[in-house]
């Protein structure tokens, strides 16, 4: 599926804004949370990118929707 970076980034903004919560996240991906927290925590390339994306405020967890949008893209 080649959808443009710019499209895929704009429609998860417009659907869920600037941050996404583990649990969008884990959605998005087809995972449940518990298994999302897990995935994150194997010492991989992809779970390195999705924790450079990671925001926390207080002690929430939300990931930035465009840095997602583009490790789900692919790019570098």
């Amino acid at each position: 599926m080649n959808v443009p970076q710019a499209s895929l980034s704009q429609s998860m903004f417009d659907r869920y804004g600037p941050l996404l919560t583990l649990v969008q996240l884990a959605q998005m991906l087809h995972r449940s949370p518990d298994g999302m927290r897990m995935a994150l925590r194997e010492p991989t390339t992809y779970a390195e990118r999705l924790n450079a994306a990671k925001v926390r405020i207080g002690r929430r967890i939300y990931f930035r929707t465009p840095e997602v949008a583009e490790i789900l893209q692919g790019s570098d």
